[in-house]
């Protein structure tokens, strides 16, 4: 799996009030299925020590071997960057990088 960089060009503000705005809603868009999944593979990489090509978002994370307590460890980690509570059991729920992703990127749309 490859995995590209994303390049977010910022539009110049017409004037000081608009760029304000503007920068509130950035931060208030969660992230989408895309993001969610590069963090994923990079953290589960890192996590097992191997380069993060070899991750596959479609095989499951038992493969991995991520037991119980890496999936808790690996819930509480993604709860800290997305600033929310994420039930453990989910990665059971969604046993995929890919599916994982995109429930979590939906579930926070709802939410926003």
């Amino acid at each position: 799996m490859e995995i590209q960089n994303v390049e977010v060009n910022q539009m110049p503000a017409i004037s000081g009030n608009n760029n304000a705005d503007a920068k509130k809603n950035a931060q208030k868009q969660p992230p989408t299925a895309t993001e969610i999944q590069v963090w994923l593979v990079s953290h589960l990489a890192e996590q097992l020590e191997i380069n993060s090509n070899d991750i596959d978002v479609t095989i499951p994370f038992e493969r991995y071997g991520l037991d119980s307590s890496a999936a808790v460890s690996l819930s509480g980690d993604l709860e800290d960057w997305l600033g929310c509570e994420i039930d453990p059991t989910l990665l059971y729920d969604y046993p995929t990088i890919e599916g994982l992703a995109r429930h979590l990127a939906e579930e926070l749309k709802v939410k926003v």
